[in-house]
């Protein structure tokens, strides 16, 4: 625990616990012989003391209490040399991996809340396999301590099973099951997104700042996968590893995605090389389908806040509720053809300016209803792509001027170029389909300047003109007697008279 003002930290603050396991006879064997020796009593202590602060057959998060609970149960002194000895403590925990530490602003109280994340210890197999930890049980107990303890906890394979030939039976989860991808429940989906929203920090992808270890990937992967030999070469396939890192943090994947994705039939080819395009063909997959869920559960949830509050919600301007804006001049569109008699520019700009799209539209299709589709279109360039409404009334009103299509590629192609240009105002916006009509007149222009150069040649592609050089002493009358003697002389001799 990093402390460097200790008057950030003392037996008055608040703490919480974070847990997301159970102890199992195994792991308190664990931690009383492997870990016990490494960190100390004191330190085991404090680990099962955070642990016990949640009941064992739970999960989730503690209570919020003061660090006064921690120092009474622990026996430990108040002031400078018991906050001292617990953040020393506390930092034996970190450094083998079996607790993280946080710490939170608490805005209402003012002041700082600490967080304790509780890690599992390893299993057996995965310590001995620790480079880090083997080195420091050594150094604690010695060589053949550290032998005993491997061989008490890790029973070895009988001798005639070494060599037989190995033939995978299992059956994986999609020969069996077959799930219904077209219907989303919809309570579901915003349980399981409310879940996801409330893990702790440390379930978000790592890979987007450190990337994944080797030790995450081998310890989250199933141990009977047909893939796992060549899993287990990645701890010496540093360049693959860079590779995997790269797709998860081009895709956003969780550690949980890596793992799906390297247990696929065909990631790896025979020798245990990884076959990159297809795991990133995959991977965009993945990525893809999560996008698309994502932003129908914010459509969806959008749409029954919408219902709750009743849909003067969102009749208060443009700009979300906010309050009613003018239009200066300068940023004055003209009045459609739909919409001459029924107001003047300055009403029509007020319209664009703080009116709902959804009320310009309902005008545009005043002999209908305004399509499904459309509408789910501009809902999606609202709520996911998050264009200010006014944005989306000044690109209705480019689309029905300009005669432009109405389909969903169309839009989205227009609204694409809006988001690479930063255009977020309505002045920006009109700003952006002036240039975009000066644009169409230029091409237009010069098309035009183009056809009509064309029709005069009759479509007849002419030789071009090319200059005549002129040769001022070409003329006789330009040559000197001597000069003219030679060339006779030179004739005769060719002719074969001299």
């Amino acid at each position: 625990m990093r402390i460097t003002n200790m008057l950030h930290f003392s037996e008055y603050h608040r703490f919480y616990v974070v847990r997301d396991f159970s102890l199992s006879s195994l792991d308190m064997k664990m931690l009383s012989t492997l870990y016990q020796p490494m960190v100390g009593a004191f330190a085991i202590s404090l680990y099962h003391t955070l642990f016990l602060q949640l009941p064992s057959d739970k999960v989730g998060h503690s209570p919020i209490e003061q660090q006064r609970k921690l120092f009474l149960g622990l026996e430990l002194e108040s002031g400078e040399r018991g906050r001292k000895y617990f953040i020393e403590q506390t930092s034996k925990l970190e450094a083998v991996g079996l607790l993280s530490t946080n710490r939170k602003f608490a805005a209402a109280s003012d002041d700082y809340v600490y967080e304790y994340i509780l890690s599992p210890p390893l299993s057996p197999n995965e310590f001995f396999k620790n480079q880090h930890l083997t080195l420091l049980l050594h150094d604690k107990v010695g060589k053949y301590m550290v032998f005993a303890l491997r061989d008490e906890m890790v029973l070895p394979q009988l001798e005639e099973m070494n060599d037989t030939n190995t033939e995978n039976l299992s059956v994986p989860f999609y020969e069996l099951f077959h799930l219904n991808s077209q219907v989303m429940d919809v309570e579901l989906e915003q349980a399981f997104f409310e879940a996801a929203a409330a893990k702790p920090s440390g379930s978000k992808p790592e890979a987007a700042n450190k990337g994944y270890e080797y030790a995450d990937i081998i310890r989250h992967f199933p141990r009977e996968s047909v893939n796992r030999v060549f899993v287990e070469r990645l701890k010496y396939e540093s360049e693959q590893m860079t590779q995997i890192n790269f797709v998860a943090k081009k895709y956003g994947l969780y550690l949980t995605d890596i793992c799906r994705l390297l247990d696929e039939e065909g990631v790896f080819d025979a020798q245990g090389v990884l076959m990159l395009e297809l795991m990133q063909h995959k991977a965009n997959m993945v990525f893809r389908q999560d996008k698309k869920r994502s932003e129908e559960r914010t459509r969806y949830l959008a749409k029954l806040e919408q219902d709750r509050t009743g849909p003067s919600a969102r009749t208060g301007g443009a700009g979300s509720g906010s309050e009613e804006q003018t239009v200066e001049m300068e940023y004055y569109l003209e009045v459609p053809d739909i919409f001459q008699g029924e107001c003047n520019q300055h009403q029509y700009n007020y319209i664009l300016r703080n009116e709902p799209y959804t009320y310009l539209l309902e005008k545009i299709f005043s002999r209908g209803t305004v399509p499904d589709g459309l509408l789910d279109t501009l809902a999606k360039v609202d709520l996911n792509y998050g264009l200010d409404e006014a944005v989306i009334n000044v690109l209705i009103h480019y689309i029905y001027v300009n005669k432009r299509s109405w389909s969903k590629g169309s839009i989205e192609f227009s609204v694409t170029d809006m988001l690479a240009k930063q255009v977020s105002t309505y002045e920006q916006a009109v700003q952006y389909i002036r240039e975009q009509a000066k644009y169409k007149e230029g091409r237009s222009t010069a098309r035009g300047t183009g056809s009509r150069s064309g029709a005069g040649g009759r479509g007849i592609k002419q030789k071009p003109m090319l200059p005549i050089v002129e040769d001022k002493a070409s003329s006789p009358m330009s040559r000197t007697a001597e000069e003219r003697e030679a060339m006779r002389r030179r004739a005769q001799l060719l002719d074969g008279k001299m």
